[in-house]
C-alpha cells in the first residue's frame, strides 16, 4: 500500500511500507508482537509499546532479554535482540541515589569544592552566634503572628473561600479525580490560594504619587510616624513624584494584618501576608528567609509527606531552585554571616524552644525533621536538577532582577512530558446537545427571534453560574422557556442540571447529580460555545436552515483520549488543557516556535475516520499563533504515520478565533493523531507556539458511541 509517510520534524516521501524488525515484548504476564521500522527512532517505538501495554513512554524501560541489556536512545534498533522486555519504572525497585551513581572521580571533586568552600567560610566569618541570632529573632516574633485567632479570622474574611474550592474541585475533575480525598482538596486548595493571591496582591517597586498618580522616584528614608509603628513599620522609604515633586510615603509593614488592608508590597511583604493566609486554613506554615534579600512560604504537604515551596510572588509551586542553581559548595561560599555549625546549634536551640509545649505533637514533628534532613543531604551531592531549565524570578525590577542573576531561561517545562488523559467526555455531550436546540432555533420566524431565545436561554446559564455551586437553583417564569424546554433538555442534562416545574407553574432549574462539579465543570464550555452559536446566527439569512451543518453543529467529537507533547509549560499551559473546551486556558510549548508536536491516542481500542478540526487562538500573544502544520494519522499506534491534512500561511484575526478545516485524505481509519506545528505567526518576536484549544470530529458513517464512563487506555 503506497501512502504519505512523515518523519517527525522530516521531509515527507512516498514510499511503501517496509518492517525492518519484528519484536517479541514481553511486559509482566503478556507477550506482544511489534512490526516495526527501526528508521522511526526509539521514541516512535515507545510510543507504539503505550499503545499495546499503557505505560507511558516516559515511565518505559526496555531491556534485551538475551544480554539484559538497557534500549536507549543511543543504541543501535537494528541489532538489539529480537526478545525485548518492558518494565514500568514504577514497578521496579527504588533507584540509587544519585551521589551514589557517579563515577568516584567526580564525587571526590564535589567533596574537595566542599571542604575548600567550608573552609573559606572558618576564615572568613567567626564563631559569634550573636550576630545571627541578632538577624533571626525578629522573624520568630512576625511568624508568631500567625497564629493570632483574630489576625487569622481577619484573613479568612478577605477570601472568596467557596469559589476558590469549587475552583480546586474543577482542578481535580479535569484530572479525572471527581470524588477527591481529604488531603487531595487541601492541596489542590492551597493552590488556588497560592494563585488568588498572585492576583490580588500588588507588587510596588515605586508607588505611584498620591497628589497626581504619576511615576515616583525613591530619595531616601524617613521616620515612621505613630500609625506606621503600630504595624511595625520600622523603615519608611520617601518616594518623589517626577511630575509635581509630591513626595509619597511607602512605610514597609511587618505586621500582616496591615497588609491584609494594603495589599501591596515587595517581596518580604507578600510572603508575610501570604503565610498568615496559609496558616489561617489550618497548613503547616513557615517563611523561608534569604539574607541576600528575597524570602517566600513553604507549607507542609500531607498529600506529598513533605514540606513544599510557594513563592506568592511568582504564583509558582515546588520548585525551590527558582532562584538560583548554584552547586552548593558556592552556596557555601556565599555563607559568611557565621559558620554551618554554628547557624545550625543557633536554628536547634530555637526550634527547642520554640517547641516546648508541643509535646503532643513532637514525634510527628521530629519525623519530618529527620526526613528533611535525609532529602538535604540527598540533594546537596544530586545533579538531577542540573539540565532543568528555569524561569527565574518575574517580580521586581528587571535591572534588579538581571544583577542578581534571577532573570532565568524562558520554561520550567523540559521536552520530556508525561502522557496525560484527558478528561473531556462533558464537552463532547454539550456539542452534541446544540444540535437539536438549534435545529428547534431554525424554525423560529427571524433571525432576531433566534438570537433573542439564545441571549434569554445564556442570561438564566449566567444566574446558574453565580447561584452558590454546591446549591445551583435558579427559577424562571418565561412563556419562552417553556416553549424552549423541549429542545433543551438534553442541554440541561450534558450540564447536570436537571428541571421541573413548580406548583405556581413556574420552572425550576437545579442541580441534578449530587456531585456538583459536574456542573462547574461543564458550565464554561457552554458559555465560550453560546458565543460561538451567536456568532453563527447571526450571520444566517433568510433559510437558515441551509446553516445546519458543521462547524455549527459540532457532532462527533472525538475525546476521552490522552496526550502526549513535545513541551508544557506548567502549571497552566499543560497540553490537555487544548482539549477541555473553554478559553480560560491553552497549550503553551515554551520553545515550540519552530517546531512542536502534539499526539493524540483514541481510547481503549477505538478507530476514527478523522473528517474535520477546529483550531482556536488563545487569550493574548498573536505572534505564537500556528501558521503552518501538519495532521497525521496512524492506524499502528504511532509506528507509521499517514499525512491527513496540510495547512500553510494560516492567520487568526481575532483572538478566541475559531478556524474549522476539512481534512483532504478522507476514509483513513486511525487510533493515534499528530499535529505537527511547523511555524508560528511571527518567529522573530517568539519562540513560543500556543493554541487556545483543538476539536476533532469523526466521520458519521464510522459505528462510534460516546462513552459514558471515563477511563484510562486499557491494556491490549
Amino acid at each position: 500500500m503506497n501512502f504519505i509517510r512523515t518523519k517527525a520534524f522530516g521531509v515527507e516521501t512516498f514510499s511503501e511500507i517496509m518492517v525492518a524488525r519484528k519484536f517479541l515484548v514481553h511486559h509482566q504476564d503478556s507477550n506482544f508482537d511489534v512490526d516495526y521500522d527501526t528508521e522511526d527512532g526509539l521514541e516512535v517505538f515507545k510510543f507504539q509499546l503505550f499503545s499495546l501495554t499503557a505505560v507511558p513512554p516516559d515511565e518505559q524501560k526496555i531491556y534485551g532479554v538475551d544480554d539484559d541489556r538497557i534500549v536507549s536512545d543511543d543504541s543501535d534498533l537494528v541489532a538489539i535482540s529480537d526478545k525485548l522486555r518492558l518494565v514500568s519504572v514504577e514497578d521496579e525497585n527504588p533507584k540509587l541515589d544519585s551521589a551514589t551513581l557517579k563515577s568516584g572521580e567526580e564525587l571526590a571533586r564535589i567533596l574537595q569544592e566542599e571542604e575548600d568552600a567550608l573552609m573559606f567560610q572558618q576564615f572568613a566569618v567567626s564563631e559569634n552566634n550573636g550576630q545571627f541570632e541578632q538577624r533571626v529573632r525578629p522573624y520568630i516574633d512576625q511568624v508568631l503572628l500567625y497564629e493570632d485567632p483574630h489576625r487569622q479570622e481577619e484573613a479568612r474574611k478577605t477570601v472568596p473561600v467557596e469559589k476558590l474550592e469549587e475552583k480546586a474541585l474543577v482542578a481535580l475533575a479535569k484530572e479525572g479525580n471527581l470524588n477527591p480525598s481529604k488531603n487531595e482538596l487541601d492541596h489542590a486548595f492551597l493552590l488556588q490560594l497560592l494563585f488568588w493571591f498572585k492576583q490580588t496582591f500588588k507588587w510596588v517597586n515605586s508607588p505611584p504619587c498620591e497628589g497626581c498618580g504619576n511615576e515616583t522616584a525613591i530619595q531616601g528614608m524617613g521616620v515612621a510616624n505613630a500609625s506606621e509603628t503600630a504595624y511595625g513599620a520600622s523603615r519608611v522609604e520617601l518616594h518623589r513624584c517626577n511630575t509635581c515633586s509630591r513626595t509619597t510615603r511607602f512605610p514597609r509593614y511587618n505586621d500582616p494584618i496591615k497588609l491584609l488592608e494594603t495589599k501591596k508590597g515587595r517581596c518580604g511583604e507578600w510572603a508575610n501576608c501570604f503565610s498568615l493566609y496559609c496558616r489561617s486554613f489550618g497548613d503547616d506554615t513557615r517563611l523561608i528567609l534569604d539574607f541576600t534579600d528575597h524570602v517566600w512560604t513553604e507549607c507542609y504537604s500531607m498529600l506529598l509527606g513533605r514540606w513544599m515551596h510557594l513563592d506568592p510572588c511568582e504564583g509558582i509551586y515546588d520548585t525551590p531552585l527558582l532562584y538560583e542553581k548554584g552547586k552548593w559548595h558556592e552556596v557555601l561560599s556565599r555563607r559568611t554571616l557565621t559558620t554551618e555549625s554554628s547557624a545550625s546549634n543557633v536554628l536547634a536551640n530555637l526550634t527547642k524552644e520554640l517547641r516546648r509545649n508541643l509535646s503532643s505533637v513532637m514525634y510527628a514533628l521530629e519525623e519530618r525533621d529527620r526526613n528533611e534532613v535525609q532529602e538535604l543531604e540527598k540533594s546537596q551531592r544530586s545533579q538531577e536538577n542540573d539540565s532543568l531549565s528555569l524561569p527565574g524570578r518575574l517580580s521586581g525590577d528587571k535591572e534588579w532582577r538581571a544583577l542578581r542573576s534571577e532573570i532565568g531561561s524562558d520554561s520550567l517545562s523540559s521536552s520530556s512530558c508525561p502522557v496525560r488523559i484527558c478528561t473531556d467526555e462533558h464537552v463532547s455531550r454539550i456539542y452534541n446537545a446544540f444540535s437539536p436546540l438549534i435545529s428547534h432555533l431554525a424554525e423560529f420566524s427571524s433571525k432576531h427571534k433566534a438570537l433573542e431565545a439564545i441571549h434569554f436561554i445564556r442570561t438564566f446559564l449566567v444566574d446558574i453560574k453565580k447561584s452558590p455551586f454546591k446549591t445551583r437553583r435558579v427559577v424562571i417564569d418565561s412563556n419562552l422557556t417553556r416553549e424552549l424546554l423541549p429542545s433543551f433538555n438534553p442541554m440541561l442534562d450534558a450540564l447536570s442540571l436537571k428541571s421541573k416545574v413548580e406548583t405556581n407553574g413556574k420552572l425550576e432549574i437545579c442541580l441534578a447529580d449530587d456531585n456538583p462539579v459536574k456542573a462547574s465543570l461543564a458550565l464554561p464550555v457552554v458559555f465560550h460555545a453560546l458565543d460561538d452559536v451567536i456568532n453563527h446566527i447571526k450571520l444566517w439569512d433568510n433559510s437558515s436552515k441551509s446553516h445546519l451543518s458543521w462547524p455549527l453543529l459540532k457532532l462527533n467529537r472525538i475525546c476521552c483520549g490522552s496526550v502526549l507533547a513535545s513541551g508544557e509549560e506548567l502549571p497552566f499551559g499543560i497540553a490537555i488543557s487544548a482539549f477541555d473546551g473553554t478559553r480560560l486556558s491553552k497549550w503553551e510549548e515554551p520553545n515550540g516556535a519552530k517546531g512542536c508536536w502534539l499526539i493524540y491516542k483514541a481510547m481503549g481500542d477505538q478507530v476514527y475516520e478523522l473528517c474535520s478540526y477546529e483550531l482556536m487562538s488563545s487569550n493574548d500573544a498573536p505572534e505564537r499563533d500556528p501558521k503552518d502544520w501538519v495532521v497525521e494519522g496512524s492506524d499502528d499506534g504511532g509506528s507509521s504515520w499517514c499525512v491527513l491534512d496540510e495547512q500553510t500561511c494560516q492567520t487568526f484575526e481575532n483572538r478566541f478565533q475559531r478556524k474549522a478545516y476539512k481534512v483532504k485524505l478522507q476514509g483513513f481509519l486511525a487510533n493515534v493523531f499528530r499535529f505537527r506545528f511547523l511555524a508560528v505567526a511571527d518567529g522573530k518576536a517568539t519562540s513560543r507556539f500556543q493554541i487556545g484549544s483543538i476539536d476533532l470530529y469523526a466521520s458519521s458513517n464510522v459505528d462510534q458511541k460516546l462513552l459514558i464512563v471515563i477511563q484510562p487506555p486499557s491494556k491490549s
